[in-house]
């Protein structure tokens, strides 16, 4: 341990390479996997608090739960890779929580309704404290994959599906994940336009306030003030509307004047064009670059989910109709392999329930040019109309008619964004 110990210690030398068991930690020291253990002062104090039965520091907790998600590693090969601790969670309960149900179908009624419940709880918790989490990624990937898997080695055996509807499957399976890596390429950044700046700042690396997977490597600039002249300033700015609009626009977290339609999010700390909404189940931004992938992404799992479903239905409740088997599968926790595909037929069915419900928003503010965020601040704004039992939200701004949306939506790029507004008189 001492030897640990004193590798942890030892100053880093850019030009030697790690092994794969070690890694530079958060303090910038050079450490090793086995000596996870060692050192660990914010650990021990958090324990002799409660031991001692006393009230923990907050502080004191963080930077221990900071230190183990620090010291969460895989053996890689060119140093071991850390491991989001919001992963962990998902692989856990979720396989547990399913093959708990499959014993009962009173056990099943219980978790399928508090698992549904204690997800919506954790969205709301993270969601108000605007913090980024992996968690609903990492549960819709792996409800994915273990879906597909369970459909591999229980259904599949039993001699109901044949060779095209497995291949249907799995296509749909892989053209979800296709499209969900695309969507992870970025939602398009607002870029500030250096001819109107007079000083830039340059990060070779992500900022701490701004999340460094969408810049991709590049460096990030930011403007520090804008140049105009007198001339400039009383022909563009004139008036105290084009103040207030050019206020508006103007992000004083980014130091960048924003397009129409753009917006900042709070959680990834950047300003992206043509912000739709930030996703939880694919931990980004919604924006103008990734918007269709997003749309293609919800389409594929749906109607993936939708197929195999049935499938599944059709494979443990051969007498019934795929409709009413979700409901009347008699005698199917007679057998746990059947209690097992019958239950995750179920916890399937409250997953595409509730993505179906998000790409039918996503439709109708498609067919009315009108963004998640736009909706919400008109909203907010008391500027909307709400139409078909709230889920049509109206406001009017954009909207050119059904098909003018729709041709607008798939065509859409950075050339067709509206010219930025000059950044003068703004800081």
């Amino acid at each position: 341990m001492s030897i640990m110990k004193k590798r942890s210690s030892r100053a880093v030398d850019p030009d030697e390479l790690l092994c794969c068991c070690e890694y530079i930690d958060r303090h910038g020291s050079r450490s090793h996997m086995v000596a996870c253990c060692c050192d660990c002062e914010d650990l021990d104090e958090a324990c002799d608090r409660w031991m001692n039965k006393e009230p923990q520091n907050p502080d004191s907790v963080s930077r221990a739960l900071a230190t183990i998600n620090d010291r969460l590693r895989v053996p890689w090969i060119s140093g071991a890779r850390q491991i989001d601790i919001s992963l962990i969670p998902p692989l856990i309960l979720l396989p547990v929580s399913l093959h708990i149900a499959a014993l009962h179908y009173l056990l099943g009624i219980t978790m399928l309704t508090v698992m549904p419940i204690t997800v919506l709880w954790y969205y709301f918790f993270t969601h108000r404290k605007k913090g980024r989490t992996l968690f609903f990624l990492g549960l819709a990937l792996f409800s994915l994959f273990y879906m597909f898997y369970l459909f591999l080695t229980q259904v599949v055996p039993r001699g109901e599906v044949n060779e095209l509807q497995l291949a249907l499957v799995t296509a749909g399976v892989a053209l979800t994940v296709i499209f969900l890596m695309l969507t992870k390429r970025g939602p398009g950044l607002v870029r500030p336009r250096l001819s109107e700046t007079h000083s830039t700042v340059t990060y070779h690396n992500a900022p701490p306030d701004v999340d460094g997977v969408y810049l991709n490597g590049a460096r990030h600039q930011v403007v520090i003030g804008s140049r105009v002249t007198s001339s400039e300033h009383t022909s563009e700015a004139g008036t105290g509307e084009g103040k207030g609009i050019q206020k508006r626009n103007w992000c004083a977290v980014c130091k960048v004047v924003r397009p129409q339609r753009a917006g900042h999010c709070r959680i990834c700390g950047v300003c992206v064009l043509r912000l739709d909404h930030h996703c939880v189940w694919i931990n980004s931004c919604v924006g103008l670059a990734n918007h269709r992938t997003f749309l293609l992404t919800l389409l594929f799992f749906l109607l993936t989910s939708i197929y195999g479903i049935s499938l599944v239905l059709a494979s443990v409740c051969p007498d019934q109709r795929v409709l009413t088997a979700l409901f009347y599968c008699p005698n199917v926790y007679s057998q746990y392999s059947s209690a097992l595909c019958f239950t995750c037929a179920w916890y399937s069915s409250i997953v595409t329930g509730g993505l179906l419900h998000l790409l039918l928003l996503q439709i109708l503010n498609i067919s009315l040019n009108v963004t998640e965020r736009e909706a919400r601040l008109a909203l907010r704004e008391k500027s909307a109309q709400r139409r078909l039992w709230g889920l049509i939200v109206y406001t009017g701004h954009y909207s050119r008619g059904f098909w003018s949306n729709w041709t607008e939506f798939l065509t859409m790029t950075e050339d067709t964004q509206p010219a930025e507004h000059k950044a003068q008189d703004l800081v």
